[in-house]
């Protein structure tokens, strides 16, 4: 168990034969275009035209296996050894396509240009090792050929992805995520900033004891992510609005709801009650001064009209609690 833990089980790159370095750039290209074919599939829907970008990726990955398979059975017939990447120790990894959803357009983009400079650094360490001047001719032609490749995603952008194309699936992106994470990321902050302000200052001035207010603000932050949360995830389910999974949203909200309570609410952990609700002051007002930065960036949002709404909201709700925790 251990020995796996730690990669004792593993042979080093320099201990493969010639035929297992072959079997070996057989089974890395194999994944490579399974993976390249996934990222189409995952892209196909929204973004057809990267899509094709990865097709066309996946069809070169085969064709180096072809020659990769034809290579090995001139020399060593047709019975190629079981070794991937995982059983060379220091071998570069993939991820498969499931562990990086959802395939952004510039993550993808980014990951294979990644892949294509591995397997060009690959092909190079491979030829040096290999006597057969056929064989070391192929893999120095295969670097070569990754290496044209590692700006392939940019080089077929420009047959597939002319500019005007490009800028509707960057912005097609853009607000897939404002609707799936900045907007209800947004109402939890505004939610949680705000709402909790009444029973936060009111327990403050009420009680005078900062570890009482801080309790009730945890309790008020915890009850109101969680309750936005589920809010969130129940109200829509995102197949006809076209926001998004209800769960990323849910947590998307719930989190930015108690993150934004208890921004207010750890300054109480002071004891000294008024060094507390100071910084408790100062708190909300970068608060909500990040609110109305956000609504402007990526809602569009007017400045003056964010401020209206978020600043003198956020002003009202501080006074009521201050009034009552007076009374």
């Amino acid at each position: 168990m251990f020995s796996r833990f730690f990669g004792f089980s593993r042979r080093s790159f320099d201990s493969l034969s010639e035929q297992e370095i072959l079997a070996l750039a057989i089974s890395s290209e194999e994944d490579d275009g399974r993976i390249y074919r996934a990222y189409a599939d995952g892209l196909r829907e929204d973004f057809p035209q990267s899509a094709k970008i990865f097709d066309e990726m996946a069809e070169e990955e085969d064709h180096h296996r072809a020659i990769l398979i034809e290579m090995h059975q001139k020399r060593f017939g047709d019975t190629i050894p079981l070794i991937r990447r995982d059983h060379v120790r220091g071998y570069y990894e993939r991820k498969p396509d499931w562990l990086v959803r959802p395939l952004g357009l510039e993550k993808v983009r980014d990951m294979a240009e990644q892949m294509e400079g591995q397997a060009h650094r690959f092909y190079l360490a491979a030829a040096k090792r290999t006597s057969d001047a056929a064989t070391r001719k192929l893999l120095g032609d295969l670097a070569a050929a990754e290496a044209s490749h590692v700006s392939m995603a940019k080089r077929l952008g420009l047959k597939h992805l002319p500019d005007e194309v490009r800028t509707e699936e960057d912005e097609a992106e853009h607000k897939q995520f404002v609707l799936t994470y900045v907007q209800p990321g947004l109402a939890g902050l505004m939610d949680g900033s705000v709402s909790t302000l009444a029973p936060i200052f009111a327990a403050a001035f009420a009680t005078g004891d900062t570890w009482q207010t801080f309790l009730v603000g945890l309790a008020a932050s915890v009850g109101a992510g969680i309750s936005m949360g589920f809010t969130e995830v129940a109200s829509d389910d995102g197949v006809i609005s076209g926001r998004g999974s209800p769960i990323k949203r849910g947590f998307a909200t719930g989190i930015m709801t108690t993150v934004g309570g208890l921004g207010h609410a750890l300054p109480y952990l002071i004891p000294d009650f008024w060094t507390a609700t100071w910084l408790a002051i100062v708190i909300v007002f970068f608060e909500l001064w990040a609110i109305v930065w956000i609504q402007h960036k990526f809602m569009e949002t007017p400045w003056m009209r964010g401020i209206f709404q978020v600043v003198l909201g956020g002003a009202l709700v501080f006074g009521a609690g201050m009034l009552i925790g007076n009374a």
